[in-house]
């Protein structure tokens, strides 16, 4: 009698980086949707500059886009396990802490 052999567990698809893959820092996203897409903006906003450049598009169903908060859901989990909770200030918004005009850092004490 032989055993039913297991079929392999699916672990996704290999993904593959080419090597001129431009890396993009992003510290802004602006996020709009169609009944259809959810489009979201990447773009680095440069403290004290009024224009942030997109560097990157991203474009997805509804159902991908949730399926995406789901996982940075698990993944900010997991990383705030690892290194501690990741404090957000309680008394602005986002587009406070994106948009605020920029701030010189404060004088040292004089001696």
């Amino acid at each position: 009698m032989t055993t039913p052999q297991q079929p392999p567990k699916n672990a996704g698809p290999v993904l593959e980086l080419p090597p001129e893959l431009e890396l993009v820092y992003a510290n802004l996203a602006r996020i709009a949707h169609s009944p259809a897409d959810i489009v979201i903006d990447f773009a680095h906003l440069l403290p004290g500059e009024p224009r942030a450049w997109i560097r990157s598009r991203v474009v997805m169903t509804p159902l991908s886009a949730k399926l995406l908060v789901r996982a940075l859901a698990e993944n900010i989990a997991r990383y705030e396990a690892a290194f501690g909770e990741i404090n957000i200030p309680a008394s602005s918004t986002l587009a406070d802490n994106l948009f605020r005009p920029f701030q010189q850092p404060p004088e040292p004490p004089k001696e």
